[in-house]
């Protein structure tokens, strides 16, 4: 095999199994081959969904953006298969993009950060 191809993991979750928790150390990031994940937030202790994540997209990458712990938990909601992005290559490309992207990026990120810290 060449040493310069980087095989991503896959791995598959099941109805109600748990991706990460909120205030967890991110480590990477990941994309929905199949399936759907909730994402969901604790808000004056009750259970807020979010958003749900299905096929193609991505969830996980804020904490990768700024280095800061999960803001919410990601659950399973079907069995659902996805690629693991690993936080050094996440790095690597982030580094790549056009500093205006990058600085966008992260001002997205801070943006919804407060806004669901208003909320908690």
């Amino acid at each position: 095999m060449d040493p310069n191809i980087k095989v991503l993991e896959r791995r598959v979750f099941y109805p109600g199994d748990r991706v990460f928790r909120e205030g967890d150390t991110g480590s990477c990031a990941y994309i929905v081959q199949d399936g759907a994940i909730e994402i969901i937030k604790k808000i004056e202790d009750k259970d807020v969904i979010l958003g749900v994540v299905s096929k193609g997209g991505i969830f996980g990458e804020m904490a990768l953006v700024d280095n800061a712990p999960r803001m919410a938990s990601a659950f399973a909601v079907k069995q659902t298969s996805v690629i693991l992005v690993p936080a050094r290559t996440f790095q690597d490309k982030l580094a790549k993009t056009d500093p205006f992207i990058r600085a966008l990026l992260s001002i997205f990120v801070k943006n919804i950060r407060a806004m669901t810290k208003k909320k908690s």
